[in-house]
């Protein structure tokens, strides 16, 4: 039966003169119920084309191959590269990509979105030429990357159907905050804009191996492409936001002035008072005045 037990993936380690790296946050997922339901959250068949993020010893990819779907890996960890070629190397819908899932903070590895590309078009049926293969994000996801990574994803080309993943249960809880609460932020405005954000489960530190120091949860985000059609350009928002959060507490009417010189006029435009902060504006508030701003710039 696809997907590893705790004993299985020691074994696959010592075997390769492997063990968890801390540098990587190498934390392996080994409740296989949790896993099941993580690839069940992702609604996989025979098109789909699954990003999977720091496979490890590749129990997770088993079961994502198991559903029928094509799988493309990203692992940094060379051993486990070598590890994951010798099992999986040979199975025709896996591809591996050894590197960093994102060459710089706010850029997916361009070698890996070229192996999704290329995956994708290999999957077209036939005649299918105007036929879209669904993305997906299926991952227990490294904590240093789930942000920027899921931020990347959301933003980025080519459009993503559906990201599931485990990650820190602080950073699920910053992602699917309410304005004006401690950890509503950048990165809430952004996610929530453009998907719909579900928490699918609790993960406590037994869950995984190495135990972590922290709890994890399971999320599920769903790309809403009409949001992504109003804002046009994702990136833009993700940034404009940032730059705009800066300043949390301060009132906007002084805080946007840095972004731009008539803020008291955008934020008339966007039906929106100068009084209010940033950190109590809903992401539907921060589209708006993202939309007066930029329709308020040159060639906007």
């Amino acid at each position: 039966m696809p997907g590893q037990t705790l004993s299985e993936i020691r074994t696959l380690l010592a075997a390769a003169g492997l063990s968890p790296q801390y540098r990587f946050g190498q934390n392996f997922l080994i409740d296989l119920n949790l896993m099941r339901k993580l690839v069940d959250a992702a609604g996989l068949n025979s098109e789909d084309v699954v990003l999977e993020v720091g496979p490890g010893t590749g129990s997770l990819t088993e079961l994502l191959l198991a559903s029928g779907a094509h799988v493309v890996a990203a692992e940094i960890d060379r051993g486990l590269c070598d590890l994951l070629r010798r099992r999986l190397g040979d199975h025709p819908r896996f591809t591996l990509v050894e590197g960093d899932a994102l060459s710089t903070k706010h850029q997916v590895n361009p070698a890996l979105l070229d192996s999704l590309r290329k995956t994708s078009r290999l999957t077209q049926p036939a005649g299918g030429r105007d036929h879209t293969i669904p993305l997906k994000l299926v991952a227990n996801l490294p904590y240093q990357v789930a942000t920027p990574l899921l931020i990347e994803l959301l933003c980025g080309d080519p459009p993503f159907a559906r990201l599931c993943a485990t990650i820190q249960k602080e950073v699920g809880q910053r992602l699917a905050a309410r304005p004006a609460t401690e950890t509503y932020g950048p990165a809430s405005v952004v996610v929530q804009t453009l998907a719909r954000v579900e928490t699918l489960a609790h993960l406590p530190p037994e869950a995984f191996w190495p135990r972590p120091q922290v709890h994890s949860v399971m999320l599920r985000l769903t790309p809403l492409p009409e949001a992504r059609s109003r804002v046009r350009d994702a990136a833009g928002l993700a940034g404009f936001v940032s730059r705009a959060f800066r300043q949390r507490r301060k009132m906007l009417r002084s805080s946007l002035q840095t972004l731009a010189a008539e803020s008291a006029a955008l934020l008339e435009t966007a039906g929106i008072s100068g009084a209010a902060r940033a950190e109590e504006l809903t992401p539907a508030d921060w589209e708006r005045l993202f939309l007066a701003w930029r329709s308020s710039r040159p060639g906007g």
